[in-house]
């Protein structure tokens, strides 16, 4: 890796991976770069085309991803939408000096954790799966069978939070956000 380093953050899902990672990118400005995700599933209110994600139509997504562009992407639950890390995003950000963040889904983790050996692999933990439920239900964007399904992902994910090289509790995103930059303070090369 030319100048950076790579950081992968990942956690089931609703565990707060953006909001951990915005708080950090704003603690540490300058010294710590997100790298934005594509996606095929529409924004959220108030997200961003190519601040929150890049919101890619599912042709756009097919053509990207039969050219290689992603060094990693998968489809998530019944909803049928894609997520991807573009490679030429991180690649871009990694030239610069600091930390490149990659919040992903724990699948994508595993696959660039094997990729690239040498970053520094986070694991986002709920304060309790009771926790996990209700922030995924004040989304109020899931149905119920969403809801259901994620939370059995978040069972099968967080047993593998082990593999991660580091795991920090969102209990509050600033405090989380805090012990990660410290984490990130001891893996300077």
């Amino acid at each position: 890796m030319p100048g950076g380093r790579l950081v992968i953050i990942s956690g089931p899902s609703g565990v707060g991976k953006n909001t951990v990672v915005d708080r950090l990118v704003q603690a540490a400005p300058g010294r710590v770069e997100r790298s934005v995700t594509a996606t095929t599933r529409p924004p959220r209110p108030g997200e961003k085309d190519g601040v929150d994600y890049y919101f890619l139509h599912p042709e756009e997504f097919a053509r990207r991803r039969a050219e290689g562009a992603f060094l990693e992407c998968f489809q998530v639950f019944a909803t049928g939408h894609w997520y991807g890390t573009l490679a030429a995003d991180v690649a871009e950000r990694l030239k610069k000096d600091g930390w490149v963040l990659l919040a992903i889904d724990v699948q994508g983790a595993m696959t660039l954790a094997e990729r690239f050996p040498e970053a520094v692999t986070i694991f986002l933990l709920p304060p309790s799966e009771e926790e996990l439920e209700r922030r995924l239900r004040r989304r109020g964007t899931e149905t119920e069978r969403s809801i259901q399904e994620r939370l059995a992902r978040a069972k099968e994910e967080l047993a593998l939070a082990s593999r991660y090289r580091y795991r920090v509790v969102n209990d509050d995103p600033d405090r989380a956000a805090q012990e990660i930059l410290e984490i990130l303070n001891q893996n300077v090369r």
